[in-house]
């Protein structure tokens, strides 16, 4: 990537980024970078990831991913989402290639304002139909599909509760585990 250049950057770009450990995401051309995750953060990812895993891998619905790992939804648009489920087809060398069926989001104070707009507003764009927003902090989770362009809250809980998806029988995330 070379420095001043007025234009929107691309998976070229991206790719020509020297890792230096921090977390790079391109929005729309432009791009983004965001701390390391807290220790919290890390924990409710680990074992949200471990649930979900049980789920769509069990049934052969999709390949769970945790970041990092390179979610390339358009040319100007390559994101690293903290968990992701994806189809077969769309893993490549490169990453993931295109919408895939799930996202999820642990919040952090650095990322919660970006990723529940800008970032939920390209996913939405983008057509990802399901988008998850965790929130360590509040102990939270809200499971939101795309719906007519915008996400809607299809299922949510916090604390101990225990929450069902309404889009894929059997789905009951237990939330506690994340939080301890």
């Amino acid at each position: 990537m070379r420095p001043g250049l007025n234009r929107k950057l691309d998976y070229a770009d991206y790719a020509a980024i020297a890792d230096d450990g921090k977390r790079y995401e391109i929005l729309e051309g432009g791009l983004h970078v965001t701390p390391a995750p807290s220790t919290a953060h890390q924990h409710a990812s680990k074992r949200l990831q471990r649930q979900i895993e049980a789920y769509f891998e069990g049934r052969s619905l999709g390949e769970v991913f945790d970041a990092p790992i390179d979610v390339i939804l358009s040319a100007h648009d390559v994101v690293q989402p903290d968990l992701v489920v994806a189809r077969p087809e769309q893993v490549s060398q490169r990453g993931l290639e295109g919408a895939p069926l799930l996202v999820v989001e642990i919040l952090s104070p650095a990322t919660r304002e970006h990723d529940r707009n800008r970032k939920a507003a390209r996913y939405a764009a983008l057509s990802v139909p399901h988008l998850w927003l965790v929130d360590p902090d509040v102990r939270r989770v809200e499971c939101c599909r795309l719906e007519h362009g915008r996400y809607a809250v299809a299922a949510e809980g916090g604390a101990a509760a225990s929450v069902r998806h309404p889009d894929w029988p059997g789905l009951t995330l237990e939330l506690a585990p994340l939080w301890r």
